[in-house]
C-alpha cells in the first residue's frame, strides 16, 4: 500500500498502536491492584490491630483446644491427659497462625520466571 503513494508510513495504524488500544481495552496497561497481602504492610492495619489479630489468633486456638480436651477427657474419663495434649496442640496451632499471618506471600511474578510451573 504504501509502496504505490511513496510514503513510509502506512493508512492503517501502527502495531504499536493498534497493541496498544487493544490492552488499554482489555485492561492490560494498568499495573494489577496491590492487596494488603501483597504490600507487606499487613492490610494497612494499625500495629494495635496486628497486636490485636496476634493476641485473638492464639487465644482463640487455645480455647479451642481447651474445650476439646475437656470433653474429651470428660467422654472418655482421662481427666488431666487429653486436656494437656490438646493444650500443646493448641498453642502449636496459635503459633502457626500466627506464622501465617507474618510469613512472606510468594508472589505472581515468580511464575513467569519458573516457566508457568
Amino acid at each position: 500500500m504504501s509502496e504505490e503513494s511513496g510514503e513510509d508510513e502506512p493508512l492503517s495504524p501502527s502495531f504499536e498502536e493498534r497493541l496498544k488500544a487493544a490492552r488499554s481495552r482489555q485492561g492490560l496497561d494498568a499495573p494489577p491492584p496491590l492487596t494488603g497481602r501483597d504490600t507487606g504492610d499487613m492490610g494497612g492495619m494499625s500495629p494495635w490491630g496486628i497486636g490485636l489479630r496476634v493476641g485473638i489468633e492464639l487465644v482463640s486456638a487455645l480455647v479451642v483446644a481447651v474445650a476439646i480436651g475437656y470433653g474429651l477427657d470428660r467422654l472418655f474419663g482421662t481427666k488431666p491427659i487429653l486436656m494437656a495434649v490438646f493444650v500443646l496442640l493448641g498453642g502449636a496451632a496459635g503459633v502457626l497462625n500466627v506464622w501465617r499471618l507474618f510469613a512472606p506471600r510468594p508472589t505472581r511474578d515468580r511464575k513467569v520466571e519458573d516457566g508457568g510451573r
